[in-house]
């Protein structure tokens, strides 16, 4: 099953960001690059009632602009509208009906799917006369919201979850432990899957990219329950010609954010690709745990220095997840996918780990003994208690004075401190600092 997928379009300046964030609970929209990755959309997790949703914002669409940017705003919207199973049609209720808003009224006429119609900027209580200009569209009454205020944001989301496809996967259930499989087309995902499964569950054939949409599967292995997603892969943008191809990204880099563990699959033959960097880079700035299978193995000459120097090569390529483990597999003949299982235990573990303050105190007290933090004409760093205050990934709060003293080198070694002494192979740790005089 597939999680369901709600898109936000309409034309610039109606408030569509606003709207993602409140329904995504985020303060701003995330558009900054993360290594090697453009968002082409901004997307991310919503939640209603228990019902969880893959939500996506587009840039503004406005059909009378022709030039290159608005062209791929254009064509963006549209691989959102194909991928999505419901729409949100933001319009703007202060200022009534636009040309505009009539041609992307056709657009999404269309697409056949479920759209619901979006009055913003609704603030008081009285319907303004601007609103009942938008039945004209023929999309059903619009719903009155403010984002802003978020006012009438609940009466939204009931009429989106009652939209959602029957068999989509709108449960989120802690203990399940979510392994998406990332990677180029055409390196083995399906087949690592259907190995551990040891079945037919996923099409496998020679032709890349058979994979289009991100494919849950669900296995248990003793008490352990499993959810598998396999992705089509990512493409360089060039050899991405058709639509399908193109919004089969979207399915990718959610799968992702719906993830535990990131199993990042290399074609042993071809080894590390700009695209494993990019994909790798999305998984390491979204928190995930990360493992790097090499695949196809079997069909590698060997002496006794072969996997040494693959691995140095991939710690080279891919030196920001250092602290991901490294496996020699093969899905054709199954060496070594038992301990690749085992390994994903591991860092999921590793993933919702956590350490009381007081053992985390001990270890920085440690760390400070045998190196002190910086210091800089006369002022010092000093740092005087942590404490973790999250997990899914692990994240340490410390609070010091001058902490504009601190140097990512030193902030790098209480992190392989930190891995030292509790590991936390396979999964990235945030360290971040916190102004404090020592008697508050």
């Amino acid at each position: 099953m597939n999680r369901a997928v709600v898109c936000i379009v309409g034309r610039p300046n109606v408030g569509k960001s606003t709207l993602f964030n409140k329904l995504t609970e985020t303060r701003t929209a995330i558009t900054e690059d993360t290594p090697g990755v453009t968002r082409d959309r901004i997307y991310g997790e919503g939640e209603w009632l228990g019902k969880y949703y893959t939500l996506i914002d587009t840039g503004g669409i406005d059909p009378d602009k022709d030039d290159l940017m608005m062209r791929n705003v254009k064509m963006q919207a549209e691989l959102a509208i194909d991928t999505a199973d419901v729409i949100l049609f933001v319009v703007d209720g202060r200022e009534g009906l636009t040309t505009t808003d009539v041609e992307i009224s056709n657009i999404l006429r269309m697409s056949k799917k479920e759209v619901i119609l979006v009055c913003n900027k609704v603030d008081g209580r009285e319907t303004p006369d601007e609103l009942f200009e938008f039945y004209e569209l023929g999309l059903g009454n619009p719903i009155p919201i403010s984002a802003e205020s978020s006012l009438g944001l609940g009466d939204l989301l009931d009429e989106v979850v009652e939209r959602f496809p029957i068999d989509s996967d709108t449960e989120y259930d802690e203990d399940i432990i979510r392994v998406s499989l990332i990677g180029k087309p055409n390196v083995g995902k399906s087949s690592l899957i259907n190995n551990i499964l040891g079945e037919e569950r996923v099409i496998v054939t020679d032709i890349p990219g058979t994979t289009r949409d991100a494919v849950d599967t669900h296995f248990n292995y003793g008490e352990d329950r499993y959810v598998f997603i396999d992705t089509a892969g990512l493409r360089r943008k060039r050899s991405i010609e058709e639509g399908i191809e193109r919004y089969s990204v979207i399915r990718t880099l959610s799968a992702v954010d719906r993830s535990n563990v990131c199993v990042l699959v290399i074609d042993a033959e071809e080894g590390v690709s700009e695209q494993d960097t990019k994909i790798a880079g999305y998984a390491h700035e979204q928190g995930k745990g990360i493992i790097i299978a090499v695949n196809k193995w079997d069909l590698i000459k060997k002496d006794n220095q072969t996997m040494k120097q693959f691995e140095n090569d991939i710690r080279f390529m891919l030196g920001f997840i250092s602290y991901a483990p490294i496996i020699f597999i093969s899905a054709k003949t199954g060496q070594r996918v038992d301990k690749l299982l085992k390994m994903i235990n591991i860092v999921n573990n590793n993933y919702n780990m956590r350490i009381s303050t007081g053992v985390l105190n001990e270890i920085l007290d440690e760390a400070i003994m045998m190196n002190q933090p910086p210091s800089d004409k006369g002022r010092q760093a000093n740092i005087y208690y942590g404490t973790q205050v999250s997990s899914r990934p692990p994240q340490f709060l410390i609070f010091m004075k001058n902490k504009d003293l601190m140097h990512f080198s030193y902030v790098r070694y209480l992190e392989n401190q930190i891995r030292s002494h509790f590991g936390f192979d396979g999964v990235p740790i945030k360290i971040d600092f916190k102004e404090r005089s020592k008697g508050e």
